[in-house]
């Protein structure tokens, strides 16, 4: 039982078959062929609206090149101070952005709010002396599990706007945070002042496949250079271009999300049942993440169910972990199996019952 991640799964069938069915004869090379033009196309009709599509290999790859198109080398990247971006990419935005900084700010769930984004910029000196903020960055989902609502984008592009900064969205779980608020990628994006997208599918169900969407057309103009710079044209793109065929076919990739949301939130209520545990943050997308009694969670390691310890950065005021506590995350994917979560269930629970007798 493998709840470590929704990274940790292959690809789906019908995006394997996507790429096998691209895989045969002769097509242009480096993204001129046929379906990657396909492909750019559904982003538009996604999105309702003429957008740019770049293919990169990673979501780490995605995130850095968005972000070097938005700010230039003496300018600051906002971000919440454990994003995706400043914690797990081991300096790639920096690095791509070749020598802007990223400045985290604190914000319960790994989220951002509005007023407290627009109170730092505020703050900071006019001066030369200082870097000016150039983009904000969110992660929807969050790092936390908590999906932003349309109002909370809508303020937060608004932020920007005041603050003449891009706004960039990194969904590596676009999918999860998209059916859990049941609206169109139009509504979670540019109508709510979205201006640059990493657009995730490999969490999702893909192989390796991620997409840099642009709906402001300034910050395109150098992005075929940045990628082929960074490796992330490449040659037979029509595989990588492939998987988002498979992908968005009969809304596969929305019955993905919609399936590893499900399983989280049975998992969440399963274990909420158990006395001694509680939640850190909602269980809002495929994530979860409970405050357990120690003996549980070393209860649960020994029997093999395998998850990651969490921070306790982003905690809601007043709540605290106790030395006889534990903070992990469980994360659903596309492929977890409902047997699987219950078993889960019936371990917690046995050892919970086992604790009670002793």
């Amino acid at each position: 039982m493998n709840f470590a991640s929704d990274n940790i799964v292959g690809a789906s069938a019908p995006v394997l078959q996507a790429i096998v069915e691209a895989n045969a004869g002769a097509m242009a090379a480096y993204g001129n062929d046929e379906i990657s033009k396909r492909v750019r196309a559904r982003f538009s009709e996604l999105f309702e609206r003429e957008v740019s599509v770049f293919f990169a290999a990673t979501g780490t790859a995605a995130n850095a090149l968005a972000l070097s198109s938005a700010v230039p080398p003496y300018g600051l990247c906002v971000c919440h101070r454990e994003a995706h971006i400043i914690d797990d990419e081991c300096g790639a935005p920096e690095f791509f952005m070749h020598g802007a900084k990223l400045v985290g700010l604190p914000g319960v769930g790994a989220k951002l709010k509005a007023d407290e984004v627009a109170a730092y910029l505020s703050s900071l000196p006019k001066a030369v002396k200082q870097m000016p903020p150039k983009a904000l960055s969110i992660s929807q989902v969050s790092e936390g599990g908590l999906v932003y609502s349309p109002d909370e984008l809508a303020a937060l592009g608004q932020v920007c706007r005041e603050h003449s900064m891009f706004f960039h969205m990194d969904g590596a779980r676009f999918a999860n945070a998209l059916v859990a608020l049941g609206c169109t990628p139009a509504e979670m994006t540019w109508k709510q002042g979205v201006d640059i997208l990493s657009f995730g599918a490999t969490k999702n169900g893909g192989l390796m496949a991620e997409a840099i969407v642009v709906f402001k057309p300034e910050l395109s103009e150098a992005l075929d250079y940045r990628s082929k710079r960074a490796g992330q044209i490449i040659s037979k793109g029509r595989l990588i271009a492939a998987q988002f065929e498979g992908y968005f076919a009969d809304d596969h990739w929305l019955a993905n999300a919609r399936h590893a949301n499900r399983m989280a939130k049975l998992l969440s209520e399963g274990l909420l049942q158990l006395p001694g545990v509680r939640l850190a943050w909602p269980t809002e997308a495929n994530e979860v993440f409970p405050i357990l009694p120690q003996a549980l969670n070393q209860r649960l390691k020994a029997a093999g169910v395998l998850y990651n310890s969490w921070t306790e950065l982003s905690l809601p005021e007043g709540e605290q972990i106790a030395e006889d506590e534990a903070l992990i995350r469980l994360v659903a994917s596309w492929a977890t199996q409902e047997e699987d979560v219950r078993r889960l269930l019936e371990i917690a629970t046995s050892g919970v019952e086992r604790q009670a007798a002793e």
